[in-house]
């Protein structure tokens, strides 16, 4: 394994890989470009991606990866995208964590006939009238943990539920996900600036209004900012969200304030399945923690490339891309296929927040949905 550290676009990680596969279907490297955010609020999230997509290809001797900082900017990430593509010659994109950067680079990437592989950002405009064959997401549909949310709220008896999402499409997808699920009535909806650390307006509002439950999707430094807050604040309501901002590297930050809540996920450390079992151990012997979704995430994702790569050259492009579609890996969720726009069949699941030893995590309380796909699919003209 070969690193190699520069500056690039003002803050850039590079990384050069090359390792290998036993049996590959023809001697040829793949270059990798990973766009992903590693500086700022959301490095956490990025960085953990990239861990688990570089524990993934442990071992691989075909694989080039350059790794390159997007900052959480649409420009910057665009300026990158361009560089890989026209200047590094890329086959394969990935990494990007944030939707509105996911929709200001792979449209045109994939229109210039580069495959894209997507280990978080899952906006419904890349599912449904805009989906791509050379679009693959391996995480979700950004709708699909909050329609499970919105499932869950209904069976936890809530019917006011006050909601609140940045505004940005992941956080408008997420919101569209809990409200066609749940059936009861919205004390209030709130579209919160991205990046935002300062909710003592909205914690007012929520105060002020007559809900029996809140909702929120703030991934990142948000979620930890607005649970630091919430739990200042003594209202004492039901606090529902999903994985993104009660996960592994969330809670340490949150403290005991996040024990007890309920989320939804489609993936957790407790999944009883030998690739599960055997991804959290390794992760935490090469890194030292805990594995998060994003983890989890970026290791399928590795793992789901070299298993196109086993089969077909990615100079075939029909026949590379038939054999990402097979999906033939061992996913750390168990069960995984792919539907007609390239997005996940998977269950979905509630976990709540507990403490085991010293250590904030999640366990899996129940299953919130069963081999569930996305409802843009239909739209979708692959």
């Amino acid at each position: 394994m070969r690193k190699r550290t520069v500056n690039a676009l003002g803050v850039a990680l590079a990384t050069s890989l090359t390792a290998a596969l036993p049996t590959l279907a023809q001697a040829e490297t793949v270059k990798v470009g990973m766009i992903t955010t590693l500086s700022g609020g959301g490095s956490g999230l990025g960085i953990d991606v990239r861990d688990g997509f570089l524990l993934a290809i442990t071992g691989s001797d075909d694989i080039e990866l350059i790794i390159e900082d997007d900052q959480r900017k649409p420009d910057v990430a665009v300026q990158i995208a361009d560089k890989m593509i026209q200047s590094d010659k890329v086959d394969v994109l990935t990494g990007i964590i944030f939707s509105n950067l996911a929709m200001a680079v792979v449209p045109a990437a994939v229109n210039q006939g580069k495959f894209y592989l997507s280990p978080n950002a899952g906006p419904s405009a890349l599912a449904g009238k805009g989906c791509h064959e050379n679009y693959f997401n391996v995480a979700w549909q950004n709708d699909n943990l909050h329609e499970a949310a919105g499932g869950y709220a209904n069976s936890a008896g809530h019917a006011n539920s006050f909601i609140l999402a940045p505004n940005y499409p992941a956080g408008k997808d997420a919101l569209t996900g809990y409200k066609r699920y749940y059936t009861g009535k919205l004390a209030g909806e709130l579209y919160t600036k991205l990046g935002q650390t300062d909710y003592a307006a909205e914690i007012a509002q929520i105060r002020a209004s007559d809900a029996d439950s809140v909702y929120f999707f703030l991934p990142g430094g948000m979620g930890i900012s607005f649970m630091k807050q919430w739990s200042q604040s003594g209202i004492e309501l039901p606090v529902i969200g999903p994985a993104f901002s009660f996960d592994q590297g969330i809670l340490s930050a949150v403290g005991d304030a996040a024990l007890g809540v309920r989320n939804t996920s489609q993936w957790s450390k407790d999944l009883d399945n030998e690739a599960n079992r055997k991804f959290v151990a390794d992760f935490q012997a090469q890194y030292g923690r805990l594995p998060s979704l994003y983890a989890s995430q970026g290791y399928d994702t590795g793992k789901l490339l070299l298993s196109a790569m086993s089969k077909a050259s990615v100079n075939d492009a029909d026949a590379f891309r038939t054999a990402l579609e097979a999906a033939d890996f061992a996913s750390t969720r168990g069960s995984f296929a792919f539907d007609s726009s390239h997005h996940p069949i998977q269950d979905i699941y509630v976990r709540e927040v507990v403490r085991e030893g010293d250590v904030l995590t999640n366990t899996i309380v129940s299953r919130a949905l069963e081999q569930h796909s996305n409802v843009y699919a239909a739209e979708c003209a692959m």
